[in-house]
């Protein structure tokens, strides 16, 4: 059985690669950039996931571990004189000023970067718990967000960077989305996962079991910033320009609601999660427009940030009436896709 599903998952990535050839050959670059954006997202709520999802960590500062994974993999990839050209006010400190990288191992670096930063916020901040976690974790991610709107000689400021390589494509996206689910649903799947699990559900009865509380919240929180920075360094060279202003808690507070609607520990829920919301936002793009718009006899007139409302409301509905998400914990699995399609139909009188 295991080898069957091993071989499932197999043919399932060829399927998506052969997808994704289609799409790059006939769909705009429009619906192209949307699918690139479906797939930076699903990295992003999968390494929140782990830390909000499967360790029960309450922790907003996601923004802060994506905005560096943006800023490194963009000034690892950028060329000398594309970067002259951005740090015209002060010049960019050596020696980042004439290197040049190929974007694999600027990614690897931008993820390792955002790591060895959670690392050591780890230290003070995961001894804390629950709203105090997560006003800490928000004020390390501003502080971020302040230093970089600050550094000029290496961020260029508030005038952020422009002319980054877009590099980022869906093969990329997707192939840096497809390892990112591997390597989760191998690390949840294993002891380390069980204990995780074990601290998400009751962390004393966890610690009484001899499982190191601060250990394995460490790992799991710096894995997650690893994932986060990888993500954060797609959509910086996806979109080509990136700014301090484009990392505040609005960013986190979009991986949050991908991770809350699709559930909260689970790894399908996120990736469904990520797909519909992103989708769902480019079609509701229409009410941040100053214009009128009509639904049926209804009139409305667009207003800046509406989107987010509904965005909002959405949040609200789906924590009072699906308060585990569409997926809960619940995972998609070979086993239960044969067990709907080989299912019998019941005979009359309720008998099989």
């Amino acid at each position: 059985m295991l080898k069957k599903n091993k071989l499932l998952n197999i043919a399932l990535i060829l399927v998506i690669f052969l997808l994704l050839i289609f799409a790059d050959n006939y769909l705009d670059n429009y619906k192209i950039r949307i699918l690139n954006l479906c797939a930076i997202y699903t990295i992003l709520g999968l390494s929140m996931n782990l830390i909000n999802g499967f360790t029960g960590l309450f922790s907003l500062g996601h923004a802060g571990f994506i905005a560096v994974g943006a800023y490194t993999t963009a000034l690892l990839t950028m060329a000398p004189k594309v970067k002259n050209q951005n740090f015209f006010m002060e010049p960019l400190i050596s020696p980042l000023n004439h290197i040049s990288i190929s974007f694999l191992p600027a990614l690897i670096i931008a993820g390792i970067v955002s790591a060895v930063l959670a690392f050591l916020i780890a230290a003070p901040a995961l001894r804390l718990k629950g709203d105090y976690l997560a006003i800490a974790t928000l004020g390390f991610a501003e502080i971020i967000r302040i230093i970089l709107n600050n550094l000029q000689s290496l961020t260029n400021g508030a005038l952020g960077l422009r002319g980054i390589p877009n590099t980022t494509n869906l093969y990329w996206s997707f192939g840096v989305a497809i390892f990112t689910v591997i390597v989760i649903v191998s690390l949840i799947n294993s002891s380390f996962g069980r204990a995780l699990k074990a601290i998400r559900e009751d962390s004393i009865a966890a610690e009484s079991m001899g499982i190191n509380l601060f250990k394995h919240k460490t790992i799991a929180f710096t894995t997650g910033a690893f994932f986060a920075g990888i993500g954060g360094g797609l959509l910086g060279n996806l979109l080509g320009t990136i700014d301090p202003s484009m990392f505040k808690f609005v960013l986190t507070f979009n991986i949050l609601l991908i991770v809350v609607i699709g559930g909260m520990g689970s790894v399908t829920g996120s990736i469904i999660s990520a797909f519909v919301v992103t989708i769902l936002g480019e079609l509701l793009r229409f009410l941040d427009m100053e214009k009128e718009f009509g639904i049926g006899f209804i009139k409305f007139q667009g207003i800046p940030g509406l989107r987010m409302v509904v965005f909002s409301v959405l949040l609200m509905v789906i924590v009072l009436f699906f308060r585990n998400g569409i997926m809960g914990t619940k995972e998609f699995s070979w086993k239960s896709i044969f067990r709907i399609f080989t299912k019998k139909p019941l005979k009359q009188g309720g008998k099989n």
